[in-house]
């Protein structure tokens, strides 16, 4: 799941997984951080759930997707779209 908040010239995306699924750790990967993992792990947050908030430029476009344990890449299935493997996020 994605959550978003309009600041004033970008936006803070949280990026929301639940608990255990996949099991392990898990990273979001994208242009943001030159598609380097681990650069952006997900915590496990009171609830359960794991998370990461970035803040990005607003009015842009960004290709990401999520790494978890033994080289596992999924993407977002509430991303905005898709451009063939990877999940489009618009901010």
């Amino acid at each position: 799941m994605l959550q978003r908040k309009q600041r004033q010239n970008r936006t803070e995306v949280t990026f929301v997984l639940p608990v255990d699924d996949p099991p392990g750790p898990v990273s979001v990967v994208g242009d943001f951080n030159d598609w380097r993992p681990g650069a952006h792990p997900l915590t496990t947050r009171e609830d359960g759930t794991r998370t990461v908030t970035l803040a990005l430029p607003g009015n842009q476009s960004h290709s990401f997707r999520y790494l978890a344990a033994g080289d596992y890449w999924f993407d977002e299935e509430q991303a905005d779209g898709h451009d063939g493997r990877n999940s489009r996020l618009h901010t």
